[in-house]
């Protein structure tokens, strides 16, 4: 039986501007010549997912069942690989995994490999800016550490007053707003030594974007490097086998 053709499954609304940001970023990286040449999606951009941050603070409730159905509905499309342009749903990535016959690309995964491809000098502390779940849930922290890359991270304080105020105003379309107390939060971190910036919240490039921050030039971006995972994926199985001479 000959293997399903490759499609991108993506299971966004976290948030939605984040999801069509993932999917502009995969649509400009692509060489195309012509609309047949860009990799085929399916996109299940569904905001009604409980929030994230919420739900890892014990003040709502599990995103996991929407999770797991949006999981369920991108693989019934005929997804063959899945991804999620959100960072702190990775919390329950391990769970999404065991329910999907069709593999998933896990972001923070990209993002450090993004990282480690930079040219930065040896030992440059790198930035961490990221939702309180997604730092309180150690998604990039173990894999940083183990990698040898030292990183800082905002303060309490920080996510209070700059960082999750400016992830909520992108969320509600405020992206003037929102760019500004994201570039703020982001410049903590530069004041505290980090060389390089990872925007581990897919609100974060979209609000620094907005307002052309001069920050995006030493940052890594995760939503860009998933598309560029899910190109490389998308090369390798379309790419037409050796011939054997």
């Amino acid at each position: 039986m000959p293997d399903a053709a490759p499609l991108i499954g993506v299971l966004g609304g976290m948030g939605p501007l984040a999801t069509l940001d993932f999917l502009r970023k995969l649509i400009a990286s692509t060489p195309a010549q012509r609309d047949q040449d860009h990799v085929p999606t399916v996109v299940w951009n569904v905001p009604q997912i409980p929030d994230r941050q919420r739900a890892l603070a014990g003040t709502g409730e599990s995103p996991l069942p929407a999770l797991l159905h949006g999981i369920a509905q991108l693989n019934v499309a005929g997804a063959t690989r899945i991804v999620i342009p959100c960072n702190t749903a990775h919390a329950w990535f391990d769970a999404l995994v065991a329910a999907s016959p069709a593999p998933l690309i896990h972001i923070i995964q990209a993002s450090l490999d993004a990282l480690e491809a930079a040219s930065a000098p040896s030992g440059a502390v790198v930035g961490l800016i990221a939702t309180r779940g997604t730092l309180d849930a150690m998604l990039y922290q173990p894999h940083l550490k183990a990698r040898g890359i030292p990183f800082v991270v905002n303060t309490p304080e920080e996510l209070d007053s700059l960082f999750t105020p400016g992830c909520y105003a992108v969320k509600r379309g405020e992206l003037e707003r929102g760019g500004k107390l994201l570039e703020q939060a982001a410049q903590r971190l530069v004041e505290r030594g980090a060389a390089r910036l990872v925007l581990a919240c897919t609100e974060v490039p979209v609000g620094l974007a907005h307002i052309a921050s001069g920050l995006q030039a030493i940052s890594v971006d995760p939503t860009q490097a998933l598309a560029d995972a899910c190109l490389a994926y998308w090369r390798q199985a379309t790419q037409p086998p050796s011939t054997l001479e």
